[in-house]
């Protein structure tokens, strides 16, 4: 292990700002940035790589702080001037530690299914809130895997890390940003699941979803926040799918992570049920 100290804003001090800032350095460099005790405990639980820690010498450590650097693997141990801690932390309070993470290449085909999965695609997500709010219902409520498609915000920016309050380094997640490696996998998840339902969500009025068998292999296609379901991907739903609302609501939708919320709760919701389990 290597210590190296950072007192000026040097090239490491600049690979730290574009970490934070910078989607192409971040892909370039195959790391991204995290600060948090919640987000640093659950890529140590599931065993992300570490490459560097973050910390200031002039503030006290808690003994969190210090049981992480003396048993958590990483390369370089940077040790920052208080100042410049708390200008690349995101925290009115700067963090006492943050740590550069390597990331993870998934594969859709990897992702690990349960019997009868429950997938979800989010096409061209332009919110780093909304992503953030999915990737962490996913977690929550039993979703195998998110698949990201499309030109959309960058899931390892640190709005979406923290958005996510950990769920980040739990659920699997895959870019796929051309429509036939979507087409192509849903093939494959149709060969594997003959009985798979791809429901698309939708604002409109269509079929209600809790008037739909979601007990067995499903993937939810959710829309762009503005734009909706691309039409590529609403040929390939067998069904669209809303949340049926209140007739005295002055609200024609939900946010879109709501709305994947609602879903994925009601899938659950069904399962649970099906499986005799408590709460039902």
């Amino acid at each position: 292990m290597q210590t190296i100290r950072v007192y000026s804003k040097n090239a490491a001090y600049q690979k730290f700002e574009v970490l934070k800032t910078n989607r192409q350095k971040r892909f370039k460099y195959g790391e991204f940035l995290v600060e948090g005790v919640r987000s640093l405990n659950t890529a140590r639980k599931y065993g992300w790589e570490f490459r560097a820690f973050l910390y200031s010498p002039d503030k006290p450590l808690s003994d969190w702080a210090k049981e992480m650097l003396a048993n958590v693997k990483a390369g370089i141990h940077y040790q920052l001037s208080l100042p410049l801690l708390k200008e690349i932390s995101g925290k009115e309070d700067e963090s006492e530690l943050m740590a550069i993470i390597a990331m993870k290449q998934t594969e859709p085909e990897n992702i690990p299914l349960s019997g009868k999965p429950l997938l979800a695609l989010f096409d061209r997500p332009s919110n780093h809130g909304n992503l953030g709010t999915i990737l962490r219902s996913c977690d929550a409520l039993g979703v195998d895997g998110l698949l990201i498609t499309g030109h959309g915000v960058d899931p390892y920016d640190p709005d979406v890390v923290v958005a996510c309050m950990g769920s980040f380094f739990k659920v699997p997640f895959c870019y796929l940003p051309q429509t036939s490696q979507v087409n192509d996998y849903i093939a494959s998840l149709r060969e594997k699941y003959p009985d798979l339902q791809v429901i698309g969500t939708t604002a409109h009025k269509q079929y209600p979803i809790d008037s739909l068998d979601l007990t067995g292999p499903v993937l939810f296609m959710i829309g762009n926040e503005t734009d909706g379901l691309c039409r590529a991907f609403k040929e390939s739903c067998d069904i669209l799918a809303t949340i049926p609302m209140s007739s005295e609501s002055q609200a024609s939708s939900f946010n879109v992570g709501c709305a994947a919320t609602v879903m994925f709760y009601e899938a659950d919701r069904q399962r649970r049920a099906a499986a005799g389990l408590p709460g039902q």
